[in-house]
């Protein structure tokens, strides 16, 4: 069961920010609730890229093939991952932030101007 335990949790988070999506009444709670989507790809990449009794992958007191290692590309793309998730997260709050500016409202219901 500890095996699927971090699958479990990435499906979970994921489907938590889809719920909260899909019900947001309010722009910035829907920018939060994608934030939370992103998350789960973050410990989906990780429970992919772990090893039982494993250690970092860095090779400067042993020999390379000496132990067994996590794999280092999986936590590249996490971090990776990270830093996209936070540059997007933030673009979207600016851009509610103008929405509220000019329109004076985070309602999508009520930005009947944007429809097209």
């Amino acid at each position: 069961m500890t095996h699927v335990f971090p699958y479990l949790v990435a499906v979970y988070l994921f489907l938590t920010g889809c719920c909260g999506l899909a019900t947001s009444r309010n722009l910035i709670h829907a920018v939060g609730c994608l934030a939370v989507c992103q998350s789960a790809t973050y410990v989906l990449l990780l429970a992919v890229g772990y090893r039982a009794g494993a250690t970092a992958p860095v090779f400067s007191d042993l020999r390379p093939g000496s132990r067994p290692v996590v794999d280092p590309v999986v936590q590249a793309l996490t971090l990776t991952d990270i830093v996209v998730g936070a540059t997007v997260t933030a673009l979207l709050l600016a851009l509610v932030l103008q929405i509220a500016k000019r329109h004076g409202t985070v309602d999508p219901d009520e930005l009947r101007e944007l429809r097209g």
